[in-house]
């Protein structure tokens, strides 16, 4: 596929539920996956089961090898690895759903603590005159966003499934 080939390739491919790619070389397999990440900016995902699936595995953001008859070359090159492709579903699922949940909590938790931040940096600012004289100290700050980042992490996974 050369240019204006590939972004057909890949608003047709968005339009449907299911890609299924047959009877494709290794190296098919990652640019498959090269056009997702280049088209769509979306975080990939790419599950093998062998040597043909490396490069796909690589190419991807998340690999997850699948180790099974055709040997131990996906498993080797993945971020993940599993025994069987049953176990796959309980890591789409399951732990993919608790991710995203945790994601969207410590997004909108950051987000009002940078608010709240600079909230008060803003109103000072009406009472300095806007002359970038800062409310707080150096040390303060610091303070502020080491105990405000890294406690609520600590204590989330200490909570967390």
């Amino acid at each position: 596929l050369e240019g204006n080939l590939e972004l057909e390739l890949v608003r047709a491919a968005c339009m449907c539920k299911v890609v299924i790619c047959c009877r494709v070389t290794p190296l098919q397999k990652a640019q498959v996956v090269e056009l997702v990440k280049k088209y769509k900016k979306a975080v990939t995902l790419a599950i093998g089961d062998g040597a043909n699936d490396v490069s796909m595995i690589k190419t991807a953001h998340i690999g997850v090898g699948i180790s099974g008859q055709e040997g131990m070359q996906a498993v080797l090159s993945s971020d993940f690895s599993f025994a069987q492709f049953r176990y796959l579903q309980r890591l789409l699922l399951v732990h993919g759903r608790w991710s995203y949940i945790r994601m969207c909590k410590f997004l909108k938790y950051f987000f009002y603590k940078n608010f709240a931040f600079t909230l008060v940096h803003f109103w000072y600012g009406f009472f300095s005159g806007f002359s970038a004289q800062t409310v707080y100290d150096e040390w303060f700050i610091t303070l502020y966003n080491l105990v405000y980042t890294s406690l609520p992490v600590l204590g989330m996974s200490l909570f967390d499934q």
